[in-house]
C-alpha cells in the first residue's frame, strides 16, 4: 500500500479514512507492541466489500473459490483463493454467509480483478454482484486487550469462533446502532473487526481510543503480519503461485466438489507435496530486500528460493531481522544465504 498521509496527522482529514493509509501515528515501535500485547486500532477502509445475491449465489460462488461456501452456517465465514483454470492464484478473499446474501471481503487493490472474474463466470446463473464498499466499511482491533477495549467502549462481545460475526448489544457513545462485530481469523482470539456505515467511522474510532485502544498505522500492521508469517497478495502471493505453495491450507477444502482450478489443487494433493513452500526466516546480517534470491552455501551456490517480504521487528529483547519467502524442498538442512545475510527457517509466530 502506498501512503498519502503525513505520519501522526489527523487521519480523518485524509480521503475520509481513519488512518487507513497513515504509515504511523508517531511511534511505529509502540504501535507494533500494542498489536502484540495491548490493543492496536486501525482503519480497514482499504478493504472492499462485495455483496453476492440471487437464488444461485451459494452454488455459484462455491464453484468459484477454493473453500466450502455451500455448507457455511449463517453468521460464519471462510478464507479462500480464487484460481484460474491452471490452478494459479488470482486473488484471495473472505466469504461470509449473511443469510439473504453472501459478502465477499478483499483488498481494494484486488477488487476490480475479482469483480471482472465474477462477471465473466456468471452465465445463466441467478446471481447479482454489487460493490458496496461505499456503504459498508470497517475498523480493526488486534492485541490481547482488544476484547476489554470493546467492552469498555460499550460493545458487548459474545463468545465467537474465528470468522464468526454477530450484531452485538451496544451501549456506546459512537452511535453505531447497526454495526456488525466479526472475530478475526486467528486462533488466539486477539483480533476483531467492526463493520459499520462510513458516517459512523469517526465516532466509533474516537470511542475506541477513549476506551484505551492505540491508533495504529500500516507500518506496524506490516510488521505484525510478517511476524505472524501471513502472506500478502501481490507481495508474497503472486498470480504465478499455486495454492499449496503458500502454506495456507485454511483456504482449501478437499471434499466440496468441483470449482475453478480444482483439478490442479487435487493433483498437487494426490502427489503429496509441492516443490517449494512459503517459509519464514530469521536473518543474520544485512536484511535482504524482497526479490533477493536464496542460495545454498555449497560449492555451486545453487538458487533454491527467493525473499518476498522482510522487516526488522522491534521486539522488547532487541531488534530482530526476519524475512518471508519461498524455499525449495531440497534445501532442507542446508546452510542458506540471501545477499550477504545468513538465513535460518523460523517457527511461527516469530514475535
Amino acid at each position: 500500500m502506498t501512503s498519502t498521509t503525513v505520519p501522526g496527522a489527523n487521519p480523518i482529514e485524509h480521503s475520509g479514512a481513519v488512518g487507513g493509509t497513515a504509515p504511523d501515528f508517531g511511534d511505529a515501535r509502540a504501535e507494533f507492541q500494542a498489536l502484540l500485547s495491548g490493543c492496536g486500532l486501525y482503519d480497514l477502509s482499504w478493504r472492499a466489500k462485495i455483496a453476492v445475491t440471487g437464488g444461485d449465489r451459494v452454488r455459484w460462488l462455491n464453484g468459484m473459490v477454493t473453500n466450502n461456501v455451500r455448507d457455511l452456517a449463517p453468521g460464519h465465514g471462510v478464507y479462500a483463493f480464487l484460481l484460474n483454470a491452471q490452478g494459479r492464484i488470482q486473488g484471495d478473499l473472505y466469504v461470509f454467509q449473511r443469510g439473504d446474501s453472501l459478502l465477499v471481503d478483499t483488498e481494494r487493490g484486488q477488487r476490480d480483478k475479482i469483480l471482472q472474474l465474477f462477471e465473466h463466470y456468471i452465465i445463466a446463473d441467478d446471481v447479482e454482484i454489487a460493490d458496496i464498499s461505499d456503504k459498508l466499511t470497517a475498523l480493526g482491533l488486534t492485541g490481547s486487550e482488544s476484547r476489554n477495549v470493546l467492552e469498555r467502549a460499550g460493545i458487548v462481545v459474545p463468545e465467537l469462533v474465528p470468522l464468526e460475526l454477530c450484531s452485538p448489544k451496544c451501549d456506546c457513545a459512537c452511535s453505531c446502532l447497526q454495526c456488525t462485530l466479526v472475530r478475526g481469523d486467528d486462533s488466539a482470539g486477539m483480533s476483531y473487526e467492526i463493520w459499520l456505515e462510513p458516517d459512523k467511522l469517526k465516532s466509533t474510532w474516537d470511542a475506541l481510543l477513549k476506551a484505551g485502544a492505540r491508533p495504529t498505522g500500516t507500518t506496524a500492521l506490516n510488521l505484525f503480519r510478517i511476524s505472524r508469517g501471513i502472506p500478502e497478495f501481490g507481495e508474497d502471493i503472486r498470480e504465478r503461485d499455486l495454492a499449496q505453495e503458500t502454506g495456507q491450507t485454511r483456504a482449501l477444502n478437499f471434499t466440496k466438489g468441483c470449482y475453478l482450478g480444482q483439478e490442479i489443487v487435487e493433483r498437487v494433493r494426490s502427489r503429496g507435496a509441492v516443490h517449494r513452500q512459503f517459509t519464514a526466516f530469521t536473518v543474520e546480517g544485512t536484511l535482504p530486500e524482497p526479490g533477493a534470491k536464496i542460495l545454498a552455501l555449497e560449492k555451486d551456490e545453487k538458487e533454491i528460493g527467493e525473499i518476498t517480504s522482510s522487516a526488522i521487528l522491534p521486539l522488547p529483547g532487541g531488534d530482530r531481522p526476519v524475512a518471508l519467502g519461498y524455499l525449495r524442498r531440497e534445501a532442507a538442512g542446508k546452510d542458506l544465504r540471501a545477499g550477504t545475510a545468513k538465513l535460518k527457517p523460523a517457527t511461527l509466530p516469530i514475535a
